[in-house]
């Protein structure tokens, strides 16, 4: 298997809002909040009408994306066996990616994340992460790991106890380690953990560029630069309207925005890049030409809706 993905399972919701949605809830837009009470979750979806659901999480938008391009690859995340248990189990093999997990009866929910697409495009997320937050060293199976040229894990699933045994046992049988950072709240909570991450175990780190300066508290880009060519590994990087660079050791490139996007949902666009680049990386694809292939991937999934091509 050239590629197998490690992350939240979590069945997306979107739905579209206007901006007072957003200030009523005392939601921060653009941004991920977690939510703890299941009821507080479901008292917010009861106001909403939904649009799409679909079996997402980060890691696994980028696993599908990676499956369209024709990639062997596969998922491990933790479901119930529940009704959207059921659904994200289902979702994946229609994508022709192999589930690694058997789901049995938990005490939490599957995960879900509403996506709230407000009319700017922007989207803000409230996630329940349910028993997919609950994942332990269990419920990742080191023969598929071993079995792969590379695994890609995400900040969002990094958490002090079981989640930890789970990322430490993943990295300990990998050949090859990628990881997202995911998320500035993400940086922030476990920064020194996750420079710990970048600098020893990580062949390759997706970040865009709020969320790297903030890791290593950095007052300008070229600090940035100057960090990630010090590694001798690969840090890619998305910069909004500026692209995307891509460093390894002394070798930088650079990749702008496609012209004329006609932008609908931002939803992905991150995830999408990371395969992109992850499909570049693994069929021998240089640097440059991987980090076109991200641009290329992100650029397609903001002009619909959803984080699916």
């Amino acid at each position: 298997m050239k590629i197998l993905g490690i992350g939240n399972a979590i069945v997306d919701v979107i739905c579209k809002v206007d901006d007072n949605f957003i200030s009523k809830n005392q939601l921060t837009k653009s941004t991920m909040k977690l939510i703890f009470d299941e009821n507080e979750f479901k008292s917010l979806l009861s106001n909403l009408k939904i649009e799409k659901t679909v079996s997402g999480g980060s890691v696994a938008n980028s696993i599908v994306g990676l499956s369209q391009l024709g990639d062997d690859v596969g998922f491990i995340g933790k479901v119930s066996d529940d009704e959207l248990g059921e659904k994200y189990e289902e979702g994946l093999k229609q994508e022709n990616v192999q589930y690694f997990y058997n789901k049995k009866k938990e005490e939490l929910p599957t995960g879900t994340c509403l996506i709230l697409v407000t009319p700017d495009s922007e989207r803000t997320m409230c996630t329940f992460l349910g028993t997919a937050g609950k994942i332990n060293e269990n419920d990742v199976s080191a023969d598929a790991i071993k079995k792969s040229e590379i695994i890609l894990l995400e900040g969002y699933l990094w958490d002090e106890g079981d989640p930890k045994k789970a990322f430490d046992k993943a990295i300990q049988n990998a050949n090859k380690v990628a990881m997202s950072l995911s998320d500035q709240f993400c940086v922030d909570r476990h920064k020194s953990h996750f420079l710990e991450l970048v600098r020893n175990k990580l062949d390759i780190t997706f970040a865009n560029e709020q969320e790297i300066m903030s890791l290593i508290d950095a007052k300008s880009f070229d600090e940035v630069i100057t960090f990630s060519k010090s590694l001798g590994k690969i840090i890619v990087l998305t910069r909004g309207e500026k692209g995307a660079i891509a460093i390894n050791g002394d070798e930088v490139v650079e990749c702008g925005i496609k012209p004329d996007l006609k932008i609908i949902d931002l939803t992905g666009a991150g995830d999408l890049f990371a395969g992109g680049f992850l499909h570049g990386h693994v069929n021998n694809m240089s640097l440059k030409e991987s980090l076109d292939k991200g641009t290329e991937m992100s650029s397609k999934v903001i002009q619909q809706i959803g984080a699916r091509l």
